[in-house]
């Protein structure tokens, strides 16, 4: 008993020093059904999970705030959680959007920007509108190009390019940028870092699970079937510590595809 006692204790010690703010990430806010519905939450299980994080007083901050904190070295809340959404699809407009000022929580969307004003996909007016609410954009390459695939010129070309469209058409700098179904390598890190980016998103392929790397930071998919369990654990903040790991350098490509 003694010894159940100081295990338990030890583990406590042990877990606490390895909290890491969970980023949890989504892409459609629809009801759809058949290839894309992995990527795909309801507005009603949307609904649900912002109206969980709102009565149990989750610390909901911005990405910003995040990364600019974290490399202040400042000590997070335990329930702190950033939001991100992928691809910039039109229902984060019709869908989430409502939703995020009803709770008055900040998130993060990131554009394919070759896809701004095309069919399901944000345009650029809405872009404008939800801005102005205090949502932040950011980058998510030009024609959603799976970068370790893709030769130096091409990377420069999909990373940089949507930086500068995005700040022409914004009329300001943008800091953040994510890897296209999580992939990148060294080199690809090194060509964001030399667009200008601050920090940069994968899905769980980022090498370190504590998140000290700025451009390897692991994200957590939402599911549309989440129940309070699973939701629960995946803003944990210790979440990344009991999933597989994919590597940054030599990962294959997930099954993941942008919807038309």
């Amino acid at each position: 008993m003694v010894f159940l006692c100081v295990a338990l204790f030890g583990f406590i010690l042990w877990m606490r020093d390895r909290y890491v703010v969970p980023i949890i990430t989504y892409h459609n806010v629809a009801l759809q059904k058949g290839i894309y519905s992995l990527n795909n939450v309801s507005p009603a299980s949307f609904s649900w999970q912002m109206k969980f994080l709102s009565k149990h007083h989750y610390n909901v901050i911005s990405f910003d705030d995040y990364v600019q904190d974290v490399k202040k070295g400042v000590a997070f809340r335990k329930n702190t959680v950033v939001i991100h959404f992928d691809d910039g699809y039109e229902d984060n407009y019709t869908q989430a959007f409502p939703v995020l000022k009803e709770y008055r929580f900040p998130a993060s969307i990131f554009l394919i920007t070759d896809s701004i004003g095309k069919e399901h996909f944000l345009n650029w007016s809405q872009i404008h509108e939800m801005e102005k609410s205090g949502i932040e954009f950011g980058a998510h390459t030009r024609r959603h190009a799976y970068l370790p695939e893709v030769n130096h010129d091409v990377a420069v070309d999909e990373i940089a390019g949507s930086k500068r469209i995005i700040e022409d058409r914004l009329g300001h700098p943008i800091k953040y940028f994510v890897y296209p179904s999580g992939g990148f390598t060294d080199e690809i890190k090194g060509v964001v870092m030399q667009a200008g980016f601050q920090a940069a998103g994968t899905t769980n392929r980022g090498r370190d699970v504590f998140n000290r790397d700025l451009f390897e930071l692991n994200r957590i998919r939402v599911k549309n079937k989440e129940n309070a369990l699973t939701f629960w654990a995946k803003l944990s903040g210790y979440y990344n510590l009991f999933r597989a790991s994919r590597c940054g350098e030599h990962c294959r490509k997930e099954t993941y595809a942008v919807s038309p």
